[in-house]
This record gives structure tokens, C-alpha cells and sequence, in this order.
């Protein structure tokens, strides 16, 4: 279920809003990283290089639209 409001998210950030709008923290390696949805798209080459699933919270001028439960 989370995968698909992380993908309903994304795809509304693109076609309906502004994605260098949303904030994007995702893991690298031992690591946590906080960039805009577009500079994610960027360096992930659309998701190829670094996948979705490394997503921890997605946000939208201050609030919280999606954070993955950490084990």
C-alpha cells in the first residue's frame, strides 16, 4: 500500500504541481540525503541508478505526505 501513495505522490508532483517543490529525503548507503523531487529524478535517472524504494519522507512546504516506516 505505501509503495502505491509513494507513486501517486510522485506522479502528482510532476503532471499536477511543482516537483522542485517537494522535499525528498532518501538513503544512501549509510546515509541520509534531503533534495528536491526534480534534483531526485536527476541524479536517480528516473529512477534507474537509486530506486524509489530508498524514499524515506516526501514533503510539501512543511508537511508530510509520505514516510516509510523504518525497521
Amino acid at each position: 500500500m505505501a509503495k502505491g501513495k509513494l507513486e501517486e505522490i510522485i506522479s502528482k508532483a510532476f503532471f499536477a504541481d511543482d516537483a522542485s517543490s517537494y522535499l525528498v529525503t532518501y538513503r544512501d548507503y549509510e546515509d541520509y540525503k534531503l533534495i528536491t523531487l526534480s534534483d531526485f529524478i536527476l541524479i536517480s535517472e528516473n529512477f534507474q541508478t537509486i530506486p524509489a524504494s530508498r524514499i524515506t519522507k516526501i514533503e510539501l512546504k512543511g508537511q508530510l505526505l509520505y514516510e516509510k516506516k523504518l525497521k
